[in-house]
């Protein structure tokens, strides 16, 4: 999105973000094969955000460099998250095969399972995510008392955002206390939540 130019960052962290595959292979969709050892057709499932961050699959998608590459191999189906909370959700049940997440996420899920659900495939971008707070703003004490918006608990920005304000000396916690009280709320909406005044800032993907 464009910010208006009243709009200004912080300096921030950079933000990494991964391609990860879920340890249980193919998709439920997927065959056994012709007795010839021939691979059988299966839908590969993919997941990502609609953001910046993750244009190495909204190039991929859009152009169809995926669709390309599997050839007779099986379709590509694609699904859209929010944040990596929810697509590490979808690894776990099954629901996809692959996505890409933030690295919090991605640790976080090959922790829960001890290794056994995830397999981190490569890195697929740096940077992205950026402290966007009203002009009013002019330090990180300023933000006391204020509500700033990430994409959901636990996520990449999430966990950054809490650990900047952490080193800045500002708490917060997972209920929204604290000295900055940090909400969760779909990136779609952060514009409109910024622009109506209900949050101060957001540490958003782009």
């Amino acid at each position: 999105m464009r910010l208006r130019p009243s709009f200004r960052a912080l300096p921030v962290a950079l933000t990494a973000f991964t391609f990860v595959l879920a340890a249980c292979g193919a998709s439920a969709s997927a065959t056994t094969g012709s007795s010839s050892g021939t691979p059988a057709a299966a839908d590969v499932r993919l997941g990502y955000f609609p953001n910046i961050t993750h244009a190495t699959a909204l190039v991929g998608v859009g152009n169809g460099t995926y669709a390309h590459e599997l050839g007779s191999l099986g379709a590509l189906k694609t699904q859209i998250f929010n944040a990596g909370p929810a697509a590490v959700e979808a690894l776990f049940s099954g629901a996809i095969d692959m996505s890409y997440v933030g690295p919090n996420p991605a640790i976080n899920a090959y922790v829960q399972s001890h290794g056994s659900a995830i397999r981190v495939i490569s890195g697929a971008t740096s940077g992205g995510a950026s402290l966007v707070v009203k002009p009013d703003i002019n330090s990180a004490s300023d933000l006391k008392g204020k509500k700033v918006a990430s994409p959901q608990l636990g996520g990449t920005q999430d966990v950054a955002l809490r650990y900047w304000l952490d080193q800045k000396g500002l708490k917060t916690d997972a209920t929204g206390g604290g000295d900055v009280s940090i909400v969760p709320q779909d990136n779609a909406q952060t514009l409109q939540t910024f622009q109506s005044g209900a949050i101060s800032g957001a540490w958003v993907p782009e």
